[in-house]
C-alpha cells in the first residue's frame, strides 16, 4: 500500500471528537430522515390496510417493545463518552461495544425463526418480530455511532437510508398483498438485519478483527458499568411509554393503543432526531463537561429541570380543574374536542421530554455519580408513569395515558433537580 494510503487508513482509524461539518450533518439528517419518513408513513398506510384489531395488535407490539432499541443501543452512549477519553484502548472498547449490542439481537432473531416457522399467525410471533426489528435497529444505531467516531459518518447516512427503503418496500408489499402484522414485522426485522450486517462489515479492521486478549483487565466490566449508568436513564424513560400501552392492553382498550401510537408518531420522530443530534455532539460535550465546563453544565441542567417541574405543576392544576367540571370534561373526552386534547397533550409531553432529556444529557456526561442520579430518578419516573397510567388509562383511554406521561416526566424532573442540588451542596 502506498504511503499516502497508509496515512489515510490510519487517519480513518482514529477516534474523533469533532462535531461533523454542516455538509455532513445534512447528509446524516437526510439518511436518518429517509428512515424516519418510512417509519412515519408506515402506520398511516397500515391503518388503511388492516382492521382496528390488527392495527391495534401492531401498535401494541411496537409500543411495548419501543424500549428495546435503547437497551441494545446503550453501549454506544458509553462508548461515545469513553472512547475520546482513552484513545489508546479505543479498538478494544469498540469491540466490546459491538459485542454487548449484538448479543440480545442474536438471541431474539434465533427465537423468532422457529416461532415464525411453527406459529406464524400467533400473537407471540407478532411481539417477537417487533422486538427483533426494534432491537436490530438499536444495533444499527450503535454501529453507526462507531462509524461516526472513526470518521466514517457517510456510512451512517447510507445505512439508515437503506433501512428506510426497506421499511417503505415492506409497507408497499403489505399494502398490495394484505400481509398480516406478523409477516410485515418479520420482513422489517429481516431487512434491518441485512443492512446491519453490511454496516458491521464496513467498520475498521481494528474493530472487527478477532481479539486475542484484553490489554487491560476489567475493561468489559467497566464499560458495562458505564453502559448501565448512561443507558439506564433512556431505557427507563421509554419504558414509561411502554407501560401506558400495557395499561391500555390490560384494560381491554387495544384500539386506544392505535390512537395513542398515531398521536405520538410526530413527537417520536422529533425526539429521535433530538437524541441523534445529542449523540453526534456527545464526544465533544463529554470532553467539555469533564473540565471547566462542568459548573456551567450543572447550572444549565438545573434551570431546565426547574422549568420542566413548573410546567408540570401548572398543567396538573389546570387539567384537574378542567376534568372536574362536567361540561369541560365531556368536551375534552368526546368528538373533536378529544382530538384537540390529544394533540395538546402530545405537544406538552414532547416539550417536557425534550427539556428533561437535554438536562439529563448534560448531567450524565460529567461524573458517574451524576449518571447514577439520572438513572435512579428515571426509575422513579417509571413507577410514577405506571401508577398514573393504571389509574387514568382505564377511564380516559389515550387521554389518560398522555396525562400520566406528562405528570411522570415533570415529577422525575423535580426529583432529579433536588437530588442533584443536594449532591452539589455536599460537594
Amino acid at each position: 500500500m502506498p504511503p499516502r494510503r497508509n496515512q489515510r487508513a490510519a487517519a480513518m482509524s482514529e477516534v474523533t471528537v469533532a462535531f461533523p461539518r454542516p455538509a455532513m450533518i445534512l447528509r446524516l439528517l437526510a439518511g436518518r430522515g429517509a428512515f424516519r419518513l418510512g417509519v412515519q408513513l408506515m402506520p398511516v398506510t397500515l391503518a388503511g390496510v388492516w382492521d382496528a384489531d390488527a392495527f391495534g395488535l401492531y401498535a401494541s407490539t411496537v409500543g411495548l417493545s419501543m424500549w428495546l432499541p435503547l437497551v441494545v443501543n446503550a453501549p454506544e452512549k458509553a462508548a461515545l463518552k469513553a472512547l475520546p477519553r482513552c484513545r489508546r484502548l479505543a479498538p478494544q472498547l469498540a469491540r466490546i461495544t459491538v459485542a454487548m449490542s449484538a448479543a440480545p439481537v442474536a438471541v431474539l432473531l434465533a427465537v423468532l425463526a422457529p416461532v415464525m416457522a411453527l406459529a406464524s399467525d400467533s400473537e407471540a410471533a407478532a411481539y417477537l418480530a417487533a422486538a427483533a426489528w426494534l432491537a436490530c435497529t438499536g444495533l444499527l444505531m450503535t454501529l453507526c455511532g462507531l462509524h461516526r467516531l472513526y470518521g466514517r459518518a457517510a456510512t451512517d447516512a447510507l445505512a439508515f437510508a437503506a433501512n428506510g427503503v426497506t421499511v417503505l418496500a415492506a409497507t408497499a408489499v403489505t399494502w398490495l398483498a394484505g400481509w398480516t402484522p406478523q409477516f410485515h414485522l418479520t420482513t422489517l426485522a429481516a431487512g434491518c438485519a441485512l443492512v446491519t450486517a453490511w454496516t458491521l462489515a464496513k467498520l475498521p479492521k481494528a474493530v472487527t478483527r478477532p481479539e486475542r486478549r484484553l490489554r487491560r483487565r476489567g475493561l468489559a466490566r467497566r464499560l458495562a458499568h458505564s453502559t448501565v449508568l448512561l443507558g439506564g436513564s433512556e431505557v427507563l424513560d421509554t419504558l414509561s411509554f411502554s407501560l401506558v400501552y400495557l395499561a391500555l392492553a390490560v384494560s381491554g382498550q387495544v384500539a386506544e393503543s392505535g390512537t395513542l401510537y398515531l398521536v405520538l408518531l410526530p413527537a417520536t420522530a422529533i425526539v429521535q432526531l433530538a437524541n441523534y443530534l445529542l449523540r453526534m455532539a456527545q464526544p465533544g460535550t463529554s470532553a467539555w463537561l469533564r473540565g471547566a465546563g462542568r459548573a456551567e453544565g450543572d447550572a444549565r441542567a438545573a434551570g431546565l429541570l426547574r422549568l420542566g417541574e413548573r410546567l408540570g405543576l401548572g398543567f396538573a392544576v389546570l387539567w384537574s380543574v378542567l376534568l372536574l367540571v362536567p361540561g369541560t370534561r365531556e368536551l375534552l373526552l368526546t368528538g373533536i374536542g378529544r382530538w384537540v386534547a390529544l394533540g395538546g397533550l402530545a405537544l406538552l409531553v414532547l416539550a417536557l421530554f425534550l427539556i428533561a432529556r437535554y438536562a439529563v444529557h448534560l448531567l450524565e456526561n460529567t461524573t458517574d455519580r451524576a449518571a447514577a442520579h439520572t438513572s435512579t430518578t428515571a426509575l422513579i419516573g417509571v413507577f410514577a408513569a405506571g401508577l398514573l397510567a393504571a389509574a387514568l388509562a382505564p377511564a380516559l383511554g389515550a387521554v389518560g395515558g398522555l396525562t400520566a406521561l406528562a405528570l411522570a416526566i415533570a415529577a422525575r424532573a423535580g426529583v432529579l433537580r433536588r437530588t442533584q442540588r443536594t449532591y452539589s451542596t455536599e460537594h
